[in-house]
């Protein structure tokens, strides 16, 4: 059985173990799930080196509790996983989300955390960006709007590198659209 395989399996086990219900009498540690699509390795974005193959990725992710209030929003902490269906880099992350939401249902968000990943660290083909290190910074940022109480819409961005702090820093965006469930 390949990384990959064993990547995705690991994922998909988390998703399913993330959407067992809580107790009715306990409030759940998951404020939100979110699930998207996303251009795998987009071109023209903040990592502008080689790129590995165009496909599409699928992005899990679950917003959790408690937050804390912070400037006009809420900070929380952020768990998921962007799996590539075609095999190439895919990465699991945790981090914080910082998030504004306005009166008129539209919501921002970005955030900071690590993310660890099983593509390439070095040079080895022109197929695969050399990451350099196999823990990267996670950098998202998601503008949406809630289409009512439970239900939202995004356009989501990641961005993943080792900030220079590896000979090799190539980096890799993703960008796409996810659905949002709030509990």
């Amino acid at each position: 059985m390949s990384k990959a395989t064993i990547g995705r399996a690991l994922a998909t086990a988390g998703a399913f173990a993330l959407l067992q219900p809580a107790p009715v009498h306990a409030q759940s540690l998951i404020e939100e799930l979110k699930i998207g699509v996303l251009s795998h390795d987009a071109p023209n974005m903040w990592a502008r080196f080689r790129q590995e193959h165009q496909g599409v990725d699928v992005n899990f992710e679950a917003l959790l509790r408690p937050s804390l209030p912070l400037f006009l929003g809420t900070i929380r902490p952020a768990l998921g996983a962007t799996i590539s269906t075609r095999g190439d880099t895919n990465h699991a992350y945790i981090g914080a989300r910082w998030q504004i939401e306005l009166p008129v249902g539209i919501f921002f968000g970005l955030g900071l955390g690590a993310a660890v990943h099983d593509g390439h660290m070095l040079p080895d083909s022109v197929n695969h960006k050399a990451l350099g290190s196999r823990v990267m910074f996670h950098i998202p940022a998601e503008i949406g709007v809630r289409l009512d109480r439970q239900n939202s819409l995004s356009l989501y961005f990641e961005h993943t590198s080792n900030a220079g702090l590896a000979n090799h820093n190539e980096g890799m965006d993703r960008i796409g659209l996810r659905y949002g469930y709030r509990f």
